[in-house]
């Protein structure tokens, strides 16, 4: 957990920050404070650190911002494993358990895995699981079509991939509704679609076909206009794949925008271009 502690002393091997009766005085040691800190810092100032045990089971803190803190979900890469379990790469100088009864399947070194970080009641010590899915929400959650959320991409499916909403959330986002590359560990801004009465969600990435995602796509399409110099070897018979590829987005919605930039006379449709038109007055 990031905590604000207060300095207590500063020493050769680091800061000693107050940890109250929990955790009495916490160890900062030099090589995980951010490069300037000690020769800035006096003892009564405040330090915002990251707290955990390290290889020694001993408290410590660090300035340095692991992948994920308890309660976060993230994608975590196996570098160790030990009769215990497998170790995973967070981001800090000790690595993180992932016991064996929290494993799903096979865990080699250099896999990945999305894993929830938790605090483990039996031993009281920060853990991660695979097993990701119990920590969800399961109840209906209250969302509204086309609010903005953020998404973790979780796994691949036959229909497309699951998500999870907000850090709490299971939703699908389905493969035909995909318009740019997409894989498991992707942190992304996506939209909410339907919630459906079983309580299931449907996201895509893209705001529903309405005003502000057409509006949006034609000032994308400008912008790509005027970096290919004034065409685009594109129009309302090209592949749908090639306009995927160009803007992201579907063949249907690109024809919406290329139209309503023709009807504000910014552009020119032929069979195999579009074209930006050039309204500035000629030079004397």
């Amino acid at each position: 957990m990031y905590n604000h502690l207060t300095v207590q002393r500063i020493v050769e091997i680091g800061i000693y920050l107050d940890g109250g009766e929990q955790w009495g005085d916490i160890l900062l040691p030099n090589a995980s404070a951010t490069p300037g800190v000690k020769e800035n810092t006096s003892e009564g100032d405040t330090l915002e650190v990251f707290i955990y045990f390290d290889s020694e089971d001993r408290i410590i803190a660090t300035m340095e911002r692991p992948l994920a803190i308890v309660g976060d979900f993230a994608m975590m890469t196996v570098i160790a494993t030990s009769p215990v379990g497998a170790f995973l790469d967070w981001g800090l100088r000790k690595d993180l358990l992932l016991p064996f009864r929290e494993q799903r399947g096979r865990v080699d070194i250099g896999q990945q895995h999305l894993v929830r970080v938790y605090i483990d009641e039996t031993t009281d010590r920060v853990v991660a699981s695979a097993r990701w899915g119990r920590f969800l929400d399961r109840q209906p959650a209250d969302y509204q079509p086309g609010q903005e959320v953020n998404l973790l991409v979780a796994q691949r499916t036959d229909l497309g991939y699951r998500v999870i909403v907000n850090n709490a959330h299971e939703a699908m986002i389905y493969t035909g509704e995909i318009f740019r590359p997409v894989r498991p560990g992707d942190r992304l801004t996506g939209y909410i679609k339907t919630t459906r009465p079983d309580g299931k969600i449907d996201c895509a990435l893209q705001r529903n076909d309405g005003h502000d995602e057409i509006e949006r796509l034609a000032t994308l399409l400008l912008q790509r206009l005027r970096e290919a110099g004034g065409q685009l070897q594109i129009s309302d018979k090209s592949d749908p794949a090639d306009i995927q590829a160009l803007l992201a987005c579907s063949k249907k919605n690109y024809k919406k925008a290329a139209g309503a930039l023709y009807r504000r006379g910014l552009v020119n449709i032929t069979d195999t271009r579009l074209l930006l038109v050039d309204n500035r007055p000629p030079r004397p």
